[in-house]
């Protein structure tokens, strides 16, 4: 038996930090909804106790390292599963970007297993166990929009935004999560960007209230530290993209697209100098 699960990637469309917990965790507002970017896991049962990952990507980890080894670690230990599990990992979100793909491979493997070994766990069991993964597990979990507050993993389902298409561009640079918000400074942020109003834009279904209110306070520490990010960003709205935004810890900078026609310029303008690039569709 096989089961197939599909992991999309996430966006932003507001991130603000607000301080520094005692956990060492930092208190987070971030309003995100997942795009039609995905990786895709294959899994099958195996007789023998062991877990083994197999991708086409030869740039990821197959061992512990990898969040969905972790996923299939944990479910198999919390549970007393003593079967074992082979998982394919068909990998196109780009890793280290800000648009969460090992942690939604993550959910994807924990929905999996659930499934694949008749565990009947409930979503917010799922949900629980993901947060011991990863801050952005939870939300991967369920997927759609949704407020995240905490350290991202308290999360309050929002409507959809209207649909619009999104290009997606990765400058060839990987970013430490941790190193940006080791390196960031509440009180060096100019403007806080407000859940309140992208709550009310979504709620309105207003496509340019939305984007007149993304906002990322993570991007004066990676565009300091990557000016080539800034420069995207640039770029990107040059080439007539509505609304432009860094996603999670970047360096993936995202825009918003209200038509289809424009959307592919934007993906053809960027295409030139930068090669990881997507014109992909909000998942409503």
């Amino acid at each position: 038996m096989k089961i197939y699960e599909k992991a999309p990637a996430k966006i932003n469309l507001m991130l603000d930090v607000l301080h520094k917990r005692p956990d060492g965790y930092h208190e987070v507002e971030m309003i995100m909804t997942m795009v039609d970017l995905a990786d895709r896991l294959e899994m099958e049962a195996l007789s023998r106790d062991t877990i083994i990952i197999s991708s086409q990507a030869g740039y990821i980890p197959l061992d512990e390292k990898n969040l969905a080894f972790q996923a299939a670690k944990l479910i198999k230990e919390r549970y007393n599963v003593r079967s074992g599990v082979y998982i394919h990992l068909d990998k196109n979100i780009p890793v280290a970007a800000g648009l969460a793909g090992g942690s939604s491979d993550a959910a994807a493997t924990l929905r999996g297993l659930n499934r694949l070994w008749d565990l009947n766990i409930p979503v917010e069991e799922l949900k629980q166990l993901g947060a011991e993964l990863g801050s952005d597990v939870p939300f991967c979990i369920t997927g759609g929009t949704a407020l995240a507050t905490g350290r991202g993993e308290q999360l309050t389902p929002l409507p959809n935004p209207p649909q619009c298409w999104v290009v997606l561009a990765k400058l060839p640079i990987n970013v430490s999560t941790a190193e940006i918000y080791g390196r960031f400074r509440s009180d060096q942020v100019k403007e806080h960007p407000s859940a309140d109003r992208m709550r009310l834009a979504i709620e309105r279904s207003s496509f340019p209230e939305v984007c007149e209110e993304l906002g990322n306070v993570l991007e004066e520490v990676t565009l300091r530290l990557y000016p080539e990010v800034a420069h995207l960003k640039e770029t990107m709205l040059k080439l007539g993209a509505d609304g432009v935004l860094m996603s999670g810890s970047g360096p993936t900078v995202f825009g918003l697209v209200s038509k289809e026609s424009k959307a592919f310029r934007i993906y053809n303008g960027l295409r030139g100098f930068c090669k990881e690039v997507y014109a992909v569709r909000l998942l409503t």
